[in-house]
């Protein structure tokens, strides 16, 4: 195997984080990113799905007031392709923060008992539930892949008069600090699925 190269486990599991309705509502989260992370992760769930590795589904349930991810708001439900695919995950999780590490049932308890060592962090926010996942999932001892272009974030400011970046400046960030930090490695989804 070349440094390059991917060697995905026979278990590596696919995290696919917060892939809910509510993240559709543009007036609510502004510009977004990556148009193509949808279809990239509805392709890795169906060469999981094939290969027989297992699916981790995480679903954030809000617990701020009007969220649009709020459990009793019609946007707390998986996107359709996501839905069309359920079924075959191996875990749902529940989460109402931004580590998938911090829900229920517990995300590190049951990969210990199915003995899982790999992950594919994919979803919705890059910047936030993503990228939270890998850095912990990182901590943890796991070895972490993020394909970038299986995830997309929005623009975002620190306030009205603070500083703001574009969605693809987060992407950025995000895999600089995944990668450069030492939590993940950044990868693509054709890399994944060539593998």
């Amino acid at each position: 195997m070349t440094k390059n190269e991917i060697e995905l486990a026979p278990n590596a599991a696919l995290l696919v984080i917060d892939v809910q309705k509510g993240f559709d509502d543009a007036s609510y989260w502004g510009p977004r990113n990556n148009p193509q992370a949808e279809a990239n992760i509805a392709a890795l769930m169906d060469a999981w799905r094939e290969t027989g590795r297992p699916v981790v589904l995480v679903r954030h349930a809000s617990r701020t007031a009007g969220s649009v991810l709020a459990a009793d708001h019609p946007g707390h439900a998986f996107k359709d392709f996501v839905a069309d695919r359920a079924g075959q995950e191996s875990l749902l999780i529940t989460k109402a923060v931004n580590s998938s590490f911090y829900g229920t049932p517990d995300l590190a308890d049951w990969l210990t008992a199915q003995g899982i060592g790999q992950l594919v962090v994919t979803g919705i926010q890059t910047n936030m539930c993503v990228e939270t996942t890998a850095r912990m999932a990182g901590n943890l001892g796991y070895e972490v892949l993020v394909p970038l272009d299986a995830t997309h974030t929005f623009d975002l400011a620190a306030g009205p008069a603070g500083p703001s970046l574009t969605a693809d400046q987060l992407a950025t960030a995000t895999a600089v600090n995944l990668q450069g930090g030492g939590f993940a490695r950044v990868v693509t989804t054709a890399e994944l699925l060539g593998a």
